[in-house]
């Protein structure tokens, strides 16, 4: 369970103090790609906390995750349309849930 946890800790450490900028035409495709990989790295910690965690389901789901939602963001630029929307409303919710599992684990411990 800590191998994901020093993970995120880690990416956010670096992430901020970093001096790294994104130009503004790719906030969208970075917001949903960073909201797809927080909600892998809270599933693998729910999946972990359940005995149920696999690697190879963890690795293939952060990145596929992240290329289906920066896709999904980029088709909707091209058509003109914000399905970017759609990815935050999926990530979102998955996020919180998998919040509220991991607080219940912890407050049943």
């Amino acid at each position: 369970m800590w191998l994901p946890l020093l993970g995120l800790v880690l990416g956010l450490a670096i992430g901020y103090v970093s001096p790294f900028s994104v130009p503004i035409e790719y906030a969208k495709y970075l917001s949903v790609g960073i909201l797809a990989a927080l909600d892998s790295v809270l599933g693998g910690i729910r999946s972990a906390q359940e005995d149920h965690f696999d690697s190879t389901v963890f690795l293939t789901g952060f990145f596929s995750n992240m290329l289906l939602a920066a896709l999904l963001a980029y088709v909707g630029d091209r058509i003109g349309v914000d399905l970017y929307l759609a990815a935050v409303v999926a990530f979102g919710v998955r996020i919180f849930q998998n919040l509220g599992s991991i607080r219940r684990h912890l407050i049943r411990k």
